[in-house]
């Protein structure tokens, strides 16, 4: 018995991670669940953000995943570790849950020249300290900088991008970012939001700092789990079929999504 891929986040950030993922690995089916109902996660405690992730990897598992990715950098923050190691083997022990920090911090260490990389993220990750405590196992010699950027998802999802507002929350964190640390060559988008701010992002940046986002970084990771783990790869359905799924309203989906995800979507609701 085959199944889709199942990507979750708590909004429609993840979508950009879905864009890559199916730019990548296109033969794959592939089912998107964005928990709009509960969104945002970012200021949430830990104990709601893994209630809530719980919820919805168990609804992907019902809809026949075998694997499912986390693309939401706070779900993975503060709910991976504990579904990995606890929850698994009692709702469903063969399949497997992934999630977007590690995958990028075992890359982001080789942009870096002066070892000294700034995260941007919500105030969820950042106060996990997830990125400091995963990029120091790959790479611990690299200094990690983080800033919460609070106001960014909203200016995302409102798609307020490129306006006197916008400018104005972007500038304030790039320049407080950077009094950490003139050595910074390497920010990380840690938010799957953020890379549609990339573009705002850069008019504040000096030029000869890189900015990483993650999707494709989570892509080539996907593409190598499974060609590591073919007794999972041979249970992922190849038909190129996409499914949508939102816990909130799915016309109020389908109109913001196909800003996130590059075209239309016609999502459906589902209960969890």
């Amino acid at each position: 018995m085959t199944g889709p891929i199942g990507v979750f986040d708590s909004g429609y950030g993840g979508l950009t991670v879905l864009k890559e993922l199916v730019k990548k690995l296109p033969q794959y089916d592939f089912i998107y669940l964005g928990d709009n109902a509960r969104a945002p996660y970012g200021n949430r405690s830990f104990e709601t953000v893994y209630e809530y992730t719980l919820s919805c990897v168990k609804a992907l598992f019902n809809q026949g995943c075998p694997l499912v990715i986390l693309a939401c950098n706070t779900a993975s923050a503060k709910a991976l570790r504990t579904i990995q190691q606890i929850d698994l083997k009692n709702i469903a022990p063969s399949n497997r849950v992934l999630g977007v920090i590690r995958p990028t911090a075992e890359t982001i260490g080789i942009y870096s020249e002066s070892k000294h990389v700034g995260i941007f993220a919500t105030e969820g990750t950042v106060n996990s300290k997830s990125y400091i405590l995963e990029i120091n196992k790959f790479f611990p010699d690299i200094t990690v900088l983080q800033e919460a950027c609070p106001m960014w998802v909203p200016l995302v999802e409102n798609q307020e991008l490129d306006n006197e507002g916008a400018n104005y929350f972007i500038q304030k964190h790039v320049q407080s970012l950077f009094t950490k640390s003139e050595k910074i060559d390497t920010i990380l988008l840690g938010c799957t939001h953020y890379p549609l701010l990339q573009n705002a992002i850069e008019k504040h940046v000096p030029d000869t700092v890189k900015i990483i986002s993650q999707g494709q970084i989570v892509a080539d990771s996907l593409q190598d789990y499974l060609s590591r783990h073919p007794d999972m790869e041979s249970r992922i359905s190849c038909k190129a079929e996409r499914t949508f799924y939102t816990t909130d309203d799915e016309n109020i989906f389908n109109k913001r999504a196909e800003f996130f995800y590059g075209s239309t979507i016609q999502a459906a609701h589902l209960h969890v």
